[in-house]
């Protein structure tokens, strides 16, 4: 049979497979032999030793399409990043670090505005502006309102998504309205995950329909620095793409040079002061890092 590994813990691999459940598996030795590890997102092979137990052997890793390094997780299609429009107030630092950092790992980035019942002064709009003249596709919603639900899945359907974001915006609620009518129901994975030494935290994936998953991360506070080079950050601001060629000086920064068309553009309106300021940031603390040696 094939399937999808959803969690890995203490040895044992959680396998869903489409329309017959999950089946608590373990990796035969070959695996330990040539040094691979099954990862969480993994389509698989499995050898069926009870079906009554929903018991097997991992015994094939399928090729990969993408791998991560964090959260470790093998065929993510893409990722979704969830922030509050108000209570608490968006941090758009901490999401420019998320947005650099799923760029780096190649993956596209869809960015989920929630809370938007309690958005009295229509902020969502505008942010959705800011982030959507980055290129990137902005979606307003509302858990507790069920708003913008339908909208949400059908950007997932189809695909394998890591969810991410931090404390306190809703995140836990979404995906909950996400679940709704799911193929893999939560007593299933109760009963079969969250036993006795399983009760650890890990990223789980969950089965939305059969051709969809979703990656529950834990939330995060702070990002650190990436491995990147302070000439590398401009890169990363699709935004400046259309200006930098008018600069007057080559490998602009886009800080303290005259004759900026960047900084132009700033002035000008086109480019979101936000953006610019947290693009100055980071820069300032690449900067101030100490270099590296390989």
């Amino acid at each position: 049979m094939r399937g999808k590994i959803i969690k890995g813990i203490a040895g044992f691999y959680y396998v869903h497979v489409p329309g017959r459940g999950i089946y608590e598996c373990k990796a035969k030795g070959i695996f330990r032999k040539e040094q691979v590890r099954p990862l969480v997102g993994d389509d698989v092979e499995i050898d069926l030793l009870g079906e009554a137990e929903k018991t097997g052997n991992i015994r094939a890793l399928m090729p990969r399409s993408s791998q991560l390094v964090r959260p470790a997780v093998a065929n993510v299609d893409q990722a979704l990043v969830i922030f509050s429009i108000t209570h608490p107030q968006p941090n758009f630092n901490l999401l420019d670090r998320f947005l650099v950092m799923m760029k780096q790992q190649k993956l596209p980035c869809i960015i989920c505005l929630n809370k938007l019942d309690l958005d009295k002064e229509g902020k969502g709009r505008d942010y959705a502006d800011i982030y959507g003249a980055g290129g990137y596709p902005v979606l307003t919603a509302s858990a507790a309102g069920k708003q913008g639900i339908e909208s949400l899945k059908e950007m997932l359907k189809g695909r394998t998504t890591t969810v991410a974001g931090p404390s306190g915006v809703g995140k836990s609620s979404l995906v909950n309205c996400l679940q709704s009518g799911t193929v893999m129901e939560t007593g299933e994975i109760s009963a079969k995950i969250e036993r006795g030494r399983h009760t650890t935290r890990h990223s789980e994936l969950i089965a939305l329909d059969e051709d969809t998953y979703i990656l529950d991360t834990p939330g995060f506070s702070s990002l650190g620095l990436f491995d990147l080079e302070k000439e590398q950050l401009a890169a990363y601001y699709p935004e400046f793409r259309g200006y930098e060629a008018s600069c007057r000086f080559g490998g602009c920064t886009h800080t303290a040079e005259p004759g900026c068309a960047v900084k132009q553009a700033l002035e000008q309106g086109r480019i979101s002061r936000l953006r610019y300021e947290n693009y100055c940031q980071l820069y300032e603390e690449l900067k101030a890092r100490k270099p590296v040696y390989r």
